[in-house]
């Protein structure tokens, strides 16, 4: 008799995604529905059963290895057969904590508990920068390895990925399990052998792309049934040998605001080459052609929305200017959208700010993370108009053979939690996306970081030069500083600054990558200078060097509010860590990109009203501005992201390769 292996059945048998997101009076039930979920008392409930873990200490730190091993394999068998009761799961966790502490020579706190079980009940746990989320995670890694069907600890880059694993394995493999981790240049036999351990940790662009590759794979087998016949009548050949997944049981997504909120606007893609000369000409003639186009006569543009609307003029002397090149031009669409392409990538396409260029190719920066993405394109043309912008060699536009947004590939997971440093911004979010609630577990001491109040300045000069004045401040007081900028040219732009100044720093942004985890780690020590992009805030905790505390700990500034809160709030969790001292503060201006794009009209009006000035305009109105600017970023990135898995759930009812699922 023929067989399906068990991983193409689980493959093929996993849960379907939520059903689309509700409207009208359901989507109102749902927000209901959340809300009284949210008065459940849950932080308080998790730390009373974090107190009885704690108090089995005794019970399991007299036991011998040897018995302690006996124990786990007890407990584990329970797991497997799916029937342990709430007394058995605590037992659990309180056996992981005795191994935790002997293998790497650390007890998980009281919190950490806490966590670990909002992180099994299927929560996104809300955890301050230093407060161990790593080792928190081992706690329901483990328990879901038992139970043999798989668990993926997901993050943010390969590097923390392979640290992970690494440093936590000698509890798996205490535990009785195995781990593996999961690097971009892993080939599908390794990767086929990670995914078969217990414990798989990996970045959430691998394990999407594997995903997609697996679905591809299948091609048109929809479900058992068809994979069943096809095993029977085409052996090997039908493609369900070559699956290196095998299904989504239960993910713990570290980060999870940067990966299942911040990234999953951008979908990710599989596609495949597909040349064409003529098109690849028009993307240069339309960056040529878009030159010769006015602002505000023949075009108009939305920087809120990065969008740009042809006027009728423009149509008709886009017509006029399109028409010696006949071909693809003679279409009014096409040439459209060509000339809008190129005249958004001018207009909203910085370089060192969207991307940079490194061997001679256009490289997207995250705008949230300001992480290079050497893999990444901009779709519908974007990138080849950047390129021609550029002056670089434009390659052609891929054909695409898969897509899916991370929002939906997450609600694939049977069983999901995450955990991240700032997550409570985002709790409407992450029960209307991912129906997961928001627990936010208190710091193992008390925060004693203190947090200034906005110093907002007229002009970009102005706030640069108040900036070397406080860094010139702190760094003479012999306190160690971190300076966060939105974009690499903004970095890049403050390190000038400084080495004007013979302010010895050192810089990390996404072309100066490669020494970041030591840079961040050393970003502590005495009159240290460090200035980051986004990149800095995940991963890699700052201790505080000999001295430090006592000459007020680590100083953050921020030279420019983000778009997100939650992004800003990363930033000044890195100071005052585990209840070390530390501080924060804003300096910002009315010409920052916030104010340009999200209140354009009232900035413009307090710039004139302000002038040239040097002086601080640090008003409450002037501070209220920049806080509702950014709560209307926030709204409009919401829409923007249940835009993209609306299209989603079109594309795989009409166009999807792989049909629904139930």
């Amino acid at each position: 008799m023929t067989t399906i292996p068990s991983t193409i059945w689980q493959t093929l048998s996993q849960r379907a995604p939520d059903k689309k997101l509700p409207r009208g009076l359901d989507a109102a039930w749902d927000a209901a529905a959340g809300y009284v979920g949210r008065i459940v008392p849950r932080r308080r409930i998790f730390l009373r059963q974090a107190q009885r873990v704690v108090d089995m200490e005794k019970t399991y730190s007299e036991l011998t290895d040897g018995k302690l091993a006996h124990a786990i394999s007890d407990v584990r068998g329970v797991f497997r057969r799916g029937r342990e009761t709430p007394d058995d799961l605590l037992a659990a966790f309180a056996m992981v904590r005795e191994v935790a502490t002997r293998k790497l020579g650390m007890r998980p706190f009281l919190v950490q508990v806490a966590g670990a079980l909002a992180l099994y009940h299927g929560c996104v746990v809300e955890m301050a920068t230093g407060e161990g989320k790593t080792l928190t995670a081992t706690m329901p890694a483990t328990v879901a390895g038992w139970r043999g069907q798989g668990c993926h600890v997901i993050t943010v880059n390969d590097y923390l990925a392979a640290r992970d694993a690494e440093t936590m394995g000698a509890v798996y493999h205490f535990a009785g399990l195995s781990v593996a981790a999961i690097t971009q240049e892993d080939k599908p036999p390794e990767r086929r052998a990670a995914y078969h351990a217990d414990i798989t940790y990996c970045t959430n662009k691998e394990v999407t792309a594997d995903f997609l590759r697996d679905r591809l794979t299948l091609g048109r087998l929809k479900g058992l049934p068809s994979a069943l016949l096809a095993k029977i009548a085409e052996g090997a050949g039908s493609g369900t040998d070559r699956l290196v997944q095998r299904g989504l049981h239960y993910a713990i997504v570290d980060e999870a605001d940067s990966i299942m909120v911040d990234e999953s606007v951008t979908p990710l893609i599989i596609s495949g080459d597909a040349p064409n000369k003529e098109q690849v000409a028009a993307f240069q003639q339309a960056v040529d052609i878009a030159a010769q186009l006015e602002l505000n006569t023949h075009f108009k543009t939305n920087p809120r929305y990065r969008e740009v609307d042809l006027t009728s003029a423009g149509k008709d002397r886009l017509e006029e200017l399109a028409d010696p090149l006949g071909g693809i031009w003679r279409g009014a669409r096409r040439r459209e959208e060509l000339v809008v392409q190129a005249l958004t990538a001018r207009y909203f396409y910085q370089l060192e700010k969207q991307y940079v260029i490194q061997e001679e190719k256009v490289v997207i920066v995250d705008e949230f993370t300001g992480r290079l993405m050497p893999d990444r394109e901009w779709r519908d043309g974007l990138h080849q108009a950047v390129q021609a912008k550029e002056k670089l060699e434009v390659q052609p536009p891929k054909d695409t053979y898969a897509r899916i947004s991370f929002q939906r590939f997450f609600r694939g997971y049977k069983r999901l939690s995450g955990m991240t440093g700032t997550a409570v911004e985002a709790t409407r979010e992450f029960w209307q996306i991912f129906h997961l609630p928001v627990v936010v577990i208190p710091t193992n001491r008390p925060c004693i970081r203190t947090h200034a109040p906005d110093r907002v300045f007229a002009t970009e000069a102005a706030k640069w030069t108040a900036i070397i004045e406080e860094i010139r401040r702190m760094h003479q007081a012999g306190r160690p500083v971190l300076v966060g900028t939105r974009s690499v040219r903004a970095s890049e732009q403050l390190s000038q600054l400084l080495a004007a100044e013979n302010i010895e720093h050192q810089v990390l942004n996404a072309v100066r990558h490669k020494e970041e985890a030591q840079i961040v780690a050393g970003a502590g020590q005495p009159a240290r200078v460090t200035v980051a992009t986004n990149m800095a805030g995940r991963g890699t905790d700052i201790k505080l060097g000999r001295g430090v505390a006592e000459a007020g700990g680590l100083h953050v500034i921020a030279t420019e509010r983000h778009e997100a809160g939650r992004v800003d709030r990363q930033l000044f969790g890195r100071a005052g860590r585990q209840g070390d001292p530390g501080s924060a503060i804003s300096i910002v201006c009315l010409e920052d990109e916030l104010m340009l794009r999200h209140a354009p009209h009232l900035s413009a009006s307090l710039r004139k009203r302000y002038g040239k000035t040097d002086r601080e305009v640090s008003t409450r109105l002037v501070r209220s501005l920049f806080n509702a600017s950014q709560r209307k970023a926030e709204r409009l990135a919401l829409r923007q992201r249940k835009g993209v898995l609306r299209t989603d759930d079109w594309l795989d009812e009409y166009l999807g390769f792989a049909g629904s699922e139930s």
